[in-house]
């Protein structure tokens, strides 16, 4: 297999690099929200301590990793495994100043609330690094980026650049027996927590309709909005013996702000067709949220977050 680790401190952009680096190698990108998408997807309702929670994604990843090479963009990543010749672990950093300025942008703050919020998310990330992991450790890297003066693609062609030096894809998926190895010290770590993997998570591939809705899937990971494609179809008009003769199947669905959210990039007469199904599956659902992106709307999100680099 081929396993790129890549976290960072918050603000640095360690995500957006994670997302350039996946596409650049052709690698399946795993955000912190599909992992913890995938952890409680694996273990339940188990409670799992922080001192575990390491073990659990490990578990987790060493099975995808036997279907497809990763890039894994989570605080504290290069702790997951130790040092073995087909992983590859990154650490990005930037100077306060740069991420303060990072923090304004993204959350749209002016300078003295993101240096607040910046010290709250550091303080945070540290906590958590430490009940999870301990202290972290130089050594734990193979790589340190200084985003101060390189931009995330920059960042994501050294990572390709390392990964092709360190001949990472031509070692091939993780084989049977190393991931048995792999499964056994994780699965030792969490019997003493009471925990068995039920092997239920799977990587499923999404087949989005059309690449807007992939661009789309793409910002929500970077800011570990947890999504669903296509989830659910609305029934909206019915002939006279009960058979529904007209549905709606909004593009996404937001678990986190009970959202379903629909993209329309097409031509205008297309776009009065969908505004007609809009306005009448909130007349026939009026409990159901729906916001609509407008061509105009995607625009500005493509040119605000850079998604050009992300979908190349």
């Amino acid at each position: 297999m081929a396993l790129l680790m890549i976290s960072g401190e918050p603000g640095s952009r360690f995500e957006e690099v994670a997302h350039g680096a996946a596409q650049l190698l052709g690698f399946e990108l795993v955000t912190e929200a599909r992992l913890a998408a995938w952890t409680a997807e694996e273990f339940g309702d188990a409670d799992i301590p922080d001192r575990a929670w390491g073990a659990a994604a490990a578990s987790i990843l060493a099975r995808m990793a036997r279907e497809h090479h990763l890039v894994v963009a989570a605080s504290g990543a290069e702790a997951l495994f130790p040092a073995l010749p087909y992983i590859l672990r990154a650490g990005v950093v930037a100077p306060e100043t740069r991420r303060v300025g990072n923090v304004m942008l993204e959350q749209r703050l002016e300078r003295p609330e993101a240096k607040t919020e910046l010290a709250r998310l550091d303080a945070e990330a540290k906590q958590l690094r430490k009940r999870r992991f301990g202290r972290p450790s130089p050594a734990s890297f193979d790589v340190i980026l200084n985003g101060e003066q390189m931009e995330p693609g920059q960042m994501a062609e050294i990572l390709r650049a390392a990964a092709a030096s360190r001949c990472l894809t031509e070692q091939g998926l993780l084989a049977p027996e190393a991931e048995a190895e792999l499964q056994f010290k994780t699965r030792l770590e969490l019997a003493r927590h009471s925990i068995v993997p039920a092997g239920r998570a799977h990587l499923r591939k999404v087949a989005f309709g059309h690449p807007s809705e992939e661009m789309f899937a793409n910002l929500l990971d970077f800011y570990r909005i947890q999504w669903a494609y296509e989830p659910r179809s609305f029934p909206l008009q019915w002939d006279k013996d009960g058979q529904v003769t007209e549905a709606f199947t909004p593009d996404f669905y937001l678990p986190e702000f009970d959202l379903y959210v629909e993209l329309t990039t097409m031509k205008q007469a297309l776009v009065t067709k969908k505004n007609r199904k809009v306005k009448l599956l909130r007349a026939v659902y009026p409990h159901i949220n729906i916001q609509v992106f407008y061509q105009k709307d995607f625009q500005e999100l493509v040119l605000k977050y850079g998604l050009r680099m992300r979908t190349a």
